[in-house]
């Protein structure tokens, strides 16, 4: 299997380890790198929930925070920077001027896809807010956490199929609206199923096309 180490090269210091291209043959270790604190129930919302999403595609997801893999190796990982506050304010706030703009985004190099993601938490937790009334400020850290791990989820498919490919329907929908981010489901479509399965299992098949 040929191997790339880029994040040993971003994270030299911290992260000795290369990459697999294939994700078929080995759990998928997720490293959480958070630039503001989070809550842990956030956190552990984000995790599950990604978690569901795609235990029906046969992938397993590891997750790891950055500050606790000093040392550690992993055959295939991917990094997400969680950038601004993840958090949301009870309060009414303005709507940010660029809210239409990208909840998370894939890194690319050549136009080919990375293992690198990056989760803008003001953006999130912005929608979030504008979708919760009355009772969901009660549980706020629960509903942001399922819609972090539904953005995580929707790049990672985009990592696993190298591909920006979008979906009309299901977590996988070009723009994702506040509601859709907290509702009580977002699965993946059965296209985008069975793409990432193809992906997984059948790596030749999937490239050919």
């Amino acid at each position: 299997m040929r191997r790339v180490c880029a994040i040993s090269a971003l994270f030299a210091a911290t992260l000795p380890v290369c990459a697999a291209v294939r994700l078929a043959e080995a759990d998928l270790t997720v490293v959480l790198d958070f630039k503001q604190p989070l809550n842990q129930r956030a956190i552990s919302e984000m995790e599950h929930e990604a978690d569901g999403i795609l235990s029906s595609t046969g992938m397993h997801l590891d997750w790891r925070d950055r500050s606790h893999i000093e040392g550690a190796s992993f055959a295939d990982v991917v990094v997400f920077t969680f950038k601004g506050a993840c958090s949301v304010d009870p309060d009414p706030v303005p709507p940010l001027y660029d809210e239409l703009g990208p909840l998370a985004v894939t890194k690319t190099t050549n136009g080919a896809i990375q293992p690198f993601g990056e989760v803008d938490c003001n953006r999130v937790s912005a929608l979030v807010r504008s979708a919760m009334w009355g009772g969901d400020f009660s549980r706020s850290n629960e509903l942001l956490g399922r819609a972090l791990g539904r953005v995580v989820a929707h790049e990672l498919v985009h990592m696993v199929t190298k591909s920006g490919e979008h979906s009309r329907t299901g977590v996988q929908e070009r723009a994702l609206s506040g509601k859709q981010l907290i509702a009580d489901e977002l699965p993946l479509s059965a296209v985008d199923l069975d793409r990432v399965r193809l992906r997984l299992f059948h790596p030749a098949a999937a490239g050919a096309h």
